[in-house]
């Protein structure tokens, strides 16, 4: 069974930065990708960011292009989202999310991910 587990959320000033983890423990973890996904109070779960696990391609919503950063640390089994420029709308609950196995356009859709972590809340102050 995989675990998830997100840490690095807290409350910033617009324009600070902060830097999300997601450590995996789990004998059978070995994803295809990892994401970043976000939900705010009332909307839906977007998705924020994913990284190809074995060869480290990117992929990024539009509206976080050249603000965040993913990356992962194969050894540690741990996902990181560098956030910077913070702005209000950033405000929400962060997840960290895995999949076994490629399923293509899928990889922008959090009902294609197999495993999820807890959550960790980011807040942005103007």
């Amino acid at each position: 069974q995989v675990q998830l587990v997100e840490s690095g959320g807290g409350l910033v000033q617009a324009g600070g930065s902060l830097r999300l983890s997601c450590a995996a423990s789990g004998r059978t973890f070995s994803p295809y990708n990892m994401g970043w996904f976000r939900q705010a109070p009332g909307k839906e779960r977007d998705f924020v960011a994913a990284i190809d696990w074995i060869a480290g391609s990117t992929y990024y919503a539009d509206s976080v292009k050249g603000q965040f950063t993913i990356s992962r640390d194969n050894a540690k089994n741990t996902v990181y989202l560098q956030m910077n420029s913070l702005i209000p709308e950033d405000t929400a609950v962060y997840y960290c999310a895995g999949q076994r196995r490629y399923y293509g356009s899928g990889l922008y859709r959090p009902t294609y991910y197999d495993w999820w972590g807890q959550g960790t809340q980011v807040t942005v102050s103007s």
